[in-house]
């Protein structure tokens, strides 16, 4: 059974290896154990939790090394951790430039226009700005460096998608980079019997929040937020420019939902898409993505 920690996920693949049977169990899972009880946090009883929320849920992804949803989930993250290292980088290089230039830089601020803004400074006018100028020259390196790796690794996500066999960039507005993480948060989609379970799994399942005679639903903060994030997006892009995704969502409002009710059901809407279009890969023969 696999926690979400680095060495948990070590131990996991380790298990694996030789044939074991091993789980992924989600910590919001064994912290309902644990809230069941009186009794005070420890390892012992974190260990017991996730082996208990382990036997009662059949829906867990089971952990394999060798999957191809594995291989992308593992490119997933390590997206994500460069992408907000190099936000964090521009941030700063964004914060040096504002001392360095008077009334700071405003719109947007990429390398070429930071590069540009570096060349125009002349050390001589302020001796005291010179580390500043020196710092952010730094920074615009580590910022260059960041989106070379991440353009790399752009490109073996996509390679890794399309050897995969998925369709699911047939759907508008999922590239291969959403449906790397799609993919690699959901893994074997045969562990949700239907369409609901999934969309519980996903947290867009709505939650009726009605009152009297006026029928509501509200958002639902349950599921899976990495798999939610990934198809909000999905869903905006389609209510923006997709003509049958933002006919349904103009349909809506025309309803009587607001703005978000109305995207929410878009949402819904996409996921049971996502769903069906997950099934119908595994009856493909070059599809590996389980």
């Amino acid at each position: 059974m696999e926690n979400a920690s680095g060495l948990g996920r070590h131990l996991a693949r380790r298990l694996a290896a030789p044939g074991e049977s091993v789980v992924d169990v989600p910590p919001k899972l064994s912290a309902r154990v644990l809230s069941s009880g009186n009794a005070r946090k420890n390892d012992g009883l974190d260990a017991l939790a996730t082996a208990l929320a382990a036997s009662r849920n059949e829906r867990l992804a089971a952990v394999d090394p060798e999957a191809a949803s594995e291989v992308l989930r593992l490119l997933s993250e390590r997206r994500e951790d460069l992408v907000a290292e190099r936000t964090r980088a521009h941030n700063r290089l964004h914060g040096l430039l504002r001392d360095l230039v008077p009334g700071g830089v405003a719109g947007t601020l990429s390398a070429h226009r930071a590069a540009r803004i570096l060349r125009g400074i002349r050390p001589e006018s302020a001796a005291a700005r010179l580390p500043r100028r020196q710092l952010a020259s730094e920074v615009l390196r580590d910022v260059r460096t960041l989106d070379r790796k991440i353009v790399d690794l752009n490109e073996r996500i996509e390679a890794e998608v399309e050897a995969s066999g998925t369709t699911l960039t047939e759907i508008f507005g999922i590239g291969p980079i959403l449906a790397a993480k799609i993919i690699g948060t959901v893994g074997n989609v045969v562990r949700f019997p239907t369409k609901a379970h999934f969309a519980s799994y996903s947290g867009t399942a709505p939650v009726e929040a009605s009152s009297g005679e006026v029928v509501r639903h509200r958002l639902s903060l349950a599921g899976n937020r990495k798999l939610n994030y990934a198809l909000h997006m999905v869903a905006v892009c389609q209510a923006r420019s997709d003509d049958r995704g933002g006919t349904y969502y103009r349909k809506k409002m025309a309803e009587g939902k607001s703005r978000k009710e109305a995207l929410r059901c878009l949402k819904r809407r996409i996921f049971d898409a996502v769903f069906k279009t997950l099934m119908a890969d595994l009856q493909e023969p070059s599809c590996s993505v389980a």
